[in-house]
């Protein structure tokens, strides 16, 4: 008496089975994974350059809070290029996040420093903040 057995033709359905089951779940997955990993590098560049505005910003205030004839610097290691705009009020910036849009952030700092903008490269930046004696206002510029 003969014994069929099918044993290996029910392996190569499973595995066809499992086959286009891991294709369809890569299809869909892999989109949404790109837009992860996007959004948390913005995350990430939105915190390093509020953490650079807030760098700069203690160094206003720590000048400005000990008056004329002083002088502090700092040094930031920038990962974007960012244009920073100084106020007497508030630092602010604008860049370009990878989901292509724009994000604006702002620090509210008191100072005397006249409307200017420093622009940061992604290196190593000096950034300098001045208060010459018998001035009025504040100066702030890179090295």
């Amino acid at each position: 008496m003969m014994i069929k057995e099918n044993g290996g033709q029910i392996s190569l359905e499973y595995m066809m089975i499992f086959t286009i089951s891991l294709i369809i779940l890569i299809v869909f997955t892999l989109p949404l994974a790109e837009n992860s990993i996007k959004d948390t590098l913005d995350i990430s560049d939105s915190l390093n350059v509020k953490s650079d505005l807030s760098k700069i910003s203690n160094a206003i205030r720590q000048v400005y809070g000990e008056g004329q004839g002083s002088k502090q610097t700092i040094k930031i290691e920038s990962k974007n290029r960012i244009k920073i705009n100084i106020e007497d009020s508030y630092i602010s910036t604008s860049f370009k996040l990878k989901s292509n849009s724009k994000k604006d952030i702002k620090n509210y700092v008191t100072s005397n420093i006249q409307k200017t903008s420093i622009s940061l490269d992604d290196r190593e930046n000096i950034i300098v903040v001045d208060w010459p004696m018998n001035s009025k206002n504040m100066l702030i510029y890179t090295i």
